[in-house]
């Protein structure tokens, strides 16, 4: 008998819940009927003595209303009513959470018995805090998930915490990109729900390359980045002062290495984990980075990893390329230059944005259907439309249609393009751990202080010894 009462328990606690979700997270619509009651208990296996109880408490809940003749009603919201609250988190510095703020507006304005509470943390330790939270059980639901923090996840050993979740309208291969999934792909499963994502690529400003005689640059190689640079970088004054420079990059770990890779350079051997820093096409490409500042000067002098000066410089019409991502592109919107994107067949580097969901909420089955609103075809437009971050949706990214003179740059399109040269970080060999020591221990040589060779071999001598 125990046992019979215990499968009974389980058949109505799993109607209860179930009915409430797809009432609470909008799958049966305010204004909807649900099913009859005998169709109910055929469907769950239940006595319609079990279903009518269970029916009977979400109306005392306030979220069904029994119409005589007609049935059960999903109740249209008027005044306060029972709600459901889900937290998602966002890392400080995303230029996408004002975007984020309205499509969770739409969202709740589709699923009314649903609060949505949105956390900005700082990006500083972002994985570490999310850890936390979620070891205490006040971890959020859904929460943005970078590439850096998946390498920081992985690196923690703890993704058994996230659910892995991605909606079946995501595909790899047709509605989205494959090159975005294995961004966040780990042992065989995805760790997040692909959502936004930009390969780094140059920008020009269009002003300055016409006065110099070139309409629309084209750069197929260094020596071509290098030629256009010479011309659109200024003569030094009477103080020896450039006011112009041809480019710009940072010694971000989303930046520099993107020579590392267009060199067929690799930092960590796939064969035995050991790291091959100090190889020729390793030396060679930073020998190219440091000379593009120290020996041919068309680069201002940076030692600091910020990507935003580069950002800065470029809206003040200082530099007339730089190195950046669709993401930063959201910096020149409210500014007068003419910008565009430069058309590129080289390898780059790839970013991305995914959304995990906490395995240990109690909420799933709400979490997923967020995640499938806001991977959706509705929100995924809204942030084409207001921004330059590229939807991870396939059928969205790629529709002219939504193009935006005032927020896009004129070939915004080229992403497609560049796509399939893009790869993430990690196709370096690095994790998380090898690359905060690598952007440490490249300080001295970007202040001119090491030779890319000394530098390239002492720092793979420090990889092998904390990876041996």
């Amino acid at each position: 008998m125990l046992g019979r009462r215990n499968e009974f328990k389980e058949r109505y606690d799993q109607f209860h819940k179930q009915l409430r979700d797809e009432i609470v997270s909008g799958q049966l619509k305010p204004g909807e009927f649900i099913l009859p009651e005998n169709t109910l208990s055929e469907k769950y296996n239940l006595s319609r003595v079990s279903i009518r109880k269970v029916l009977a408490d979400l109306v005392d809940e306030g979220l069904i209303e029994k119409i005589a003749g007609k049935g059960n009603r999903v109740v249209i919201p008027e005044g306060e009513l029972p709600v459901e609250t889900l937290h998602i988190a966002w890392f400080s510095g995303s230029y996408e959470i004002e975007i984020v703020r309205r499509i969770i507006r739409l969202f709740e304005e589709r699923h009314p018995f649903v609060r949505i509470e949105l956390s900005v943390l700082s990006v500083d330790d972002y994985t570490e805090t999310l850890i936390r939270l979620i070891e205490q059980d006040q971890g959020p639901d859904v929460f943005m998930m970078s590439e850096s923090h998946y390498r920081a996840w992985v690196q923690s050993g703890r993704t058994d915490m996230l659910a892995g979740y991605v909606p079946p309208h995501l595909n790899p291969e047709s509605t989205s990109y494959a090159e975005v999934f294995a961004l966040f792909a780990h042992d065989g499963r995805m760790l997040a729900a692909p959502f936004v994502f930009s390969p780094v690529v140059i920008c020009y400003n269009q002003t300055i390359m016409q006065n110099k005689g070139m309409d629309q640059p084209i750069i197929e190689s260094w020596d071509d980045l290098l030629e256009i640079a010479l011309r659109c970088t200024g003569t030094p004054n009477a103080d020896g002062i450039v006011e112009q420079y041809g480019f710009c990059f940072s010694s971000s770990i989303n930046r520099w290495p993107v020579f590392l890779m267009q060199n067929g350079g690799q930092i960590i051997s796939p064969e035995n984990g050991r790291s091959t820093l100090s190889l020729p096409s390793n030396v060679e490409a930073l020998e190219y980075c440091v000379q593009l500042m120290y020996k041919h000067q068309v680069s201002p002098i940076f030692t600091h990893g910020s990507n935003h000066l580069a950002e800065s410089l470029f809206v003040k019409e200082r530099i007339a390329m730089i190195m950046t991502t669709y993401y930063f592109m959201n910096e020149f919107r409210d500014h007068p230059i003419q910008w565009d994107v430069l058309p590129t067949s080289q390898n780059t580097l790839l970013l991305g944005g995914g959304l995990a969901i906490n395995g240990m909420s109690s909420k799933t089955e709400l979490a997923q259907r967020v995640v499938d609103f806001m991977t959706g075809e509705e929100a995924q437009k809204l942030l084409k439309q207001q921004g330059c971050t590229i939807p991870a949706l396939r059928s969205v990214a790629e529709d002219t249609g939504l193009y935006n003179p005032e927020v896009h740059p004129p070939h915004y399109h080229r992403f497609m393009d560049v796509l399939p040269k893009a790869k993430p970080l990690t196709s370096l060999g690095l994790m998380q751990n090898g690359i905060n020591m690598l952007y440490d221990e490249l300080n001295l040589l970007w202040a001119n202080m090491e030779s890319p060779e000394n530098a390239c071999k002492r720092i793979e001598v420090l990889l092998n010894e904390t990876n041996p």
